[in-house]
């Protein structure tokens, strides 16, 4: 008697699923073990499961069969592909070292180096850009002194404050004509 056809989609239940995978998977294992010994063939078989566990045959060793496959079907081999590695770091080295070069340049533009061997165009995009910045310099230094005067006003406020509430006579060494020449810096 033989068996039903099994209709091929994935199992649901994780259970049944880890099963039917494990028998399989030796299944799998021992045909690929008995054509290398049947047929003299050199067999590799990589397996991975759901979890990423990893299974393997080779009845040579895998380096070998893998490099074997590889140049089989026109593939770089593996020292190829370290090589490869090693042009794409110094290409990267060498756009790193553009990048810096051309950062290097734009500050001392900024600074006002080396301006020779700039164009007109370029020129009044760096005028642009240093007017903006000086443009926000001078904000940041108006919102500084706001703030600072602010603060003086509050200390010659409280100056004031507990000198009229201490002694008759006694300003803490502050008159008027020495408050009024507290300078304003708004």
């Amino acid at each position: 008697m033989g068996r039903g056809k099994v209709e091929l989609k994935r199992i649901e239940n994780p259970t049944s699923r880890q099963v039917t995978f494990s028998k399989r998977r030796n299944g799998l294992l021992k045909k690929a073990f008995e054509l290398s010994i049947l047929c003299d063939a050199e067999v590799g078989l990589i397996i991975f499961s759901a979890t990423g566990k990893v299974y393997q045959y080779s009845s040579q060793d895998i380096n070998r069969t893998v490099s074997r496959y590889r140049s089989a079907v026109g593939l770089p081999q593996l020292y190829n592909c370290h090589s490869r590695t090693i042009e794409f770091w110094r290409a990267e080295l060498d756009s790193l070292k553009k990048t810096v070069d051309t950062l290097e340049a734009r500050i001392k533009h900024l600074n006002g180096e080396d301006l020779l061997n700039l164009g007109l165009r370029d020129l009044k995009q760096l005028e642009r850009q240093v007017k903006i910045g000086v443009d926000r310099i001078r904000s940041r230094k108006q919102r500084a002194l706001q703030h600072e005067n602010v603060y003086l006003q509050k200390k010659l406020h409280e100056v004031n404050t507990s000198s009229s509430s201490s002694a008759q006579g006694h300003t803490n060494g502050l008159t008027k004509s020495t408050v009024d020449h507290v300078p304003n810096y708004i």
